[in-house]
């Protein structure tokens, strides 16, 4: 730790020289600022180690279930992600191609940080409110946005905009906390004791997906509007008419709003920005840019899933430096082996991340990073966080290169991986996809998992092999004409099916956190990490020091589960359940066993040990694959083990027989 202190402030040293004497600077001041909040922390441990030529003494002296589904009229989407200034000026040129001869205006506004929602009113008065969700399906949230203080529940009549007042008027904007009003809520969290927020923007989304609106009003929300939808599309011509609409209508919409004809007069209010963001009312990650005039909007069209007609110019991602502790490799549902950097919990463009994708054996070698190293963390987007680089003038000398092929021996060694030909990445050998995609579905339906009873092997492979699953979420989008086409299914079978799927669509939270067959996480695991973060949300966010709070979860365990989280096709997948309405459900267990564990040696007679774990699980027991501490019971069938019958009497566990247990679960 000494040694550590040292080599950061000879660093720092270095760094103020170059930024201050050289202009030459060859670090962010994230970077900069990381090292010294690093530096403050070990000198708060250790004040005997200050000295006065350190760095910090120039200076003496922190959804909820429950709302309905909604399908957006017009699709909520999502514009083209840019990040450099140049992306700007060939979108600009582009749009310039595609229409010649036309003199365009650009419409330009500040992105705000914040929950995207539309307002619909009839007639002038609210009717619903409606997150984007999916873009295509959000969740109404009428009851919590009527509290926030600047949304008129009746629009404002204006001369000139009464056409507004009549029909349906669609009003969408951004659902933010502003930063005063953010800053004073941490203030009052700090006083009351309690623990701060992490951001504003994940703190009004969360506030309004809360199922009590008494606590959404007790909260500063803050919503701007962006855009105003009509049936007759005709009566906003301009998005710049639609700013003074909502201007009219009562609508707050941020007055940074402007219109450009040139590419210059573009760039200057980009740059303007850039530098001036940070004194906005409100949290922003970029600009966006769209062609003013709507109907040539429209025009342009869609690439994929995103407008021709408009960019959104993302700010350099935030900076922070931390150390990776270990290299986690997960396995893909391809059987791809993707590399994943667990390193100390890191604030990051707001948000605390702990680990990071290294994506495959060269990047590893690119980077050179190794455990123990101290490396620089961004967000690509202000999004994903990424591996940047790796300082390696604080390098542990002990240190060690990646060895990839050998971790991946040392980490599955019931698996043997390839590299193909060309590709960067490793694959497990004989783990194709579809076969990958048929073990992980027929154990996503087994009884341990959803259950679900008419989804057995068979099936699975005929649903695979015709091309209708391409991951675990697809068995929601099946429908009974496309099983009828297969051999396997006539009338009954097929609706059966059917019927047995859409009944496990809010399943029991420990369930389909088991059948997401995440690597150590046990039926029994799964049961105990549903009780201790009660949402898939909170397990995804959990650092490895929460998950080890769990009975039963190691450090291995906690990786597992923090790789699994990192991997950018579950994390897809999880959302794509979320889109098709696939809610799991959390509550506490209880029974008459609840407390109380139970390891099984020998053979039962009345049922198998699976069985037998699996009632003793209903009735709010625990069942463990081994003697401990804590072991309650220990049911000796026939052809005991005598290990375990003799670690029972050492730990003076109760042993009981096979009728004894049956007793206890009340079966005759």
């Amino acid at each position: 730790m000494r040694n550590r202190l040292d080599e950061i402030k000879k660093l720092l040293n270095q760094y103020s020289y170059e930024y201050y004497v050289l202009d030459q600077p060859s670090v962010s001041d994230a970077v900069y600022d990381s090292l010294m909040a690093e530096l403050k922390k070990i000198e708060v441990e250790h004040p005997e180690w200050i000295t006065l030529d350190s760095p910090t003494q120039r200076v003496g002296n922190k959804l909820l279930d429950g709302f309905q589904k909604v399908r957006h009229q017009r699709r909520m989407v999502s514009l083209n992600d840019v990040f450099d200034k140049s992306e700007i000026e060939a979108w600009i040129k582009r749009t310039d191609k595609l229409m010649p001869g036309r003199r365009h205006e650009f419409f330009t506004d500040i992105k705000m940080d914040g929950l995207a929602c539309a307002l619909i009113y009839i007639d002038g008065v609210l009717a619903q409110a409606v997150t984007r969700g999916d873009s295509f399906v959000g969740e109404d949230v009428t009851n919590n946005v009527r509290t926030i203080r600047n949304i008129p529940l009746r629009l404002r009549e204006a001369p000139g905009f009464e056409q507004f007042l009549r029909g349906r008027t669609e009003i969408r904007g951004e659902i933010v906390m502003l930063k005063r009003d953010f800053a004073e809520l941490n203030e009052k969290q700090k006083t009351a004791g309690q623990p701060e927020f992490a951001n504003p923007r994940n703190l009004a989304a969360g506030t309004i997906r809360q199922l009590d609106p008494a606590l959404v009003a007790a909260r500063p929300l803050h919503f701007r509007g962006y855009d105003v939808l009509r049936d007759d599309e005709s009566e906003i011509p301009t998005n710049s008419f639609a700013y003074e609409a909502l201007t009219a209508l009562g609508i707050t919409c941020n007055r940074q709003a402007s219109v450009f004809t040139n590419l210059a007069d573009v760039m200057n209010f980009v740059n303007y920005w850039d530098e001036k963001r940070h004194d906005l009312p409100f949290n922003t990650d970029g600009l966006v840019i769209k062609i003013n005039d709507r109907a040539l909007y429209d025009s342009l069209g869609m690439v994929g899933k995103n407008p021709r007609g408009a960019v959104a110019y993302k700010y350099a991602a935030e900076e922070a430096t931390t150390i990776v502790r270990d290299i986690v490799i997960s396995i893909g549902r391809t059987g791809a082996a993707t590399p994943v950097a667990v390193f100390d919990p890191v604030v990051v463009a707001g948000t605390t991340v702990q680990h990071a994708s290294l994506h495959n054996a060269d990047e590893i070698a690119r980077l050179d990073v190794r455990r123990g190293d101290t490396v620089v963390i961004f967000k690509a987007g202000d999004i994903i966080p990424q591996v940047e680089n790796v300082l390696k003038d604080l390098r542990p000398a002990d240190s060690q290169p990646i060895d990839y092929p050998a971790e991946l021996k040392h980490q599955y060694p019931e698996l043997e991986f390839v590299r193909p030909v060309g590709e960067a990445v490793y694959r497990a050998k004989g783990l194709n996809g579809p076969l990958i995609l048929k073990r992980a579905l027929a154990h996503f339906a087994s009884k341990s998992a959803l259950d679900i009873d008419t989804l057995g092997e068979k099936n699975v492979e005929a649903l695979v092999d015709a091309g209708l699953m391409q991951d675990l979420a697809d068995i929601y989008l099946l429908k009974k004409e496309q099983l009828l086409e297969l051999d396997r299914f006539a009338e009954i079978s097929a609706q059966k099916l059917i019927d047995a799927i859409a009944a496990k669509k809010q399943p029991a939270l420990e369930r389909f956190l088991y059948g997401l067959g995440i690597r150590h996480i046990g039926a029994q695991t799964a049961i105990d990490l549903a009780n201790h973060f009660e949402s898939i949300e909170n397990l995804s966010r959990a650092m490895i020091d929460d998950l080890r709070q769990v009975d039963g979860v190691g450090e291995i365990v906690a990786e597992s589960i923090v790789a699994w989280f990192a991997d950018e096709d579950n994390v897809k997948l999880l959302e794509k359940f979320t889109a098709l309405g696939v809610m799991p459900q959390f509550s506490k267990k209880s029974g008459q066993l609840l407390g109380q564990s139970f390891v099984i040696t020998g053979t039962l007679q009345s049922m198998g040990r699976d069985a037998a774990a699996e009632k003793i699980r209903a009735l709010g027991g625990t069942f463990q694959t081994a003697v401990a501490k804590d072991t309650t019971y220990l049911v000796a069938g026939g052809k005991v083990g005598a290990s375990k019958l003799k670690k029972a009497e050492q730990r003076g566990t109760k042993i009981i027989n096979e009728q004894e247990l049956l007793d206890l679960l009340k079966i005759d």
